[in-house]
């Protein structure tokens, strides 16, 4: 998915992708690709978020509560931490 940003937003992306490159094996290409899914991941919106976890975790079996008690606790470790939610607003986000 190719990047839409202002241009202090592609340097600072450029940045990034020059880092990898230095710092790993990896090809410009392939690092542009990793940075890109690594953005498009922590922009994923949290009721998106939610929705999928969800999904992901009820076909591993587990039970809503489990679910929703793991998914508060994802919440909380992401890079930047998406606000504190509650289980009512968690079920809110899965089933509307």
């Amino acid at each position: 998915m190719p990047l839409s940003r202002d241009g202090s937003q592609m340097h600072a992306v450029e940045d990034v992708v020059d880092r990898v490159v230095r710092t790993t094996p990896l090809p410009p290409p392939l690092a542009r690709r990793v940075v890109e899914e690594v953005i498009a991941a922590f922009a994923e919106p949290v009721e998106t978020l939610v929705r999928r976890r969800h999904r992901e975790l009820q076909r591993a079996g587990l039970t809503n509560a489990a679910i929703f008690a793991a998914i508060a606790e994802e919440l909380q470790c992401r890079l930047v931490a998406a606000p504190t939610m509650t289980e009512r607003q968690l079920r809110r986000a899965v089933y509307g």
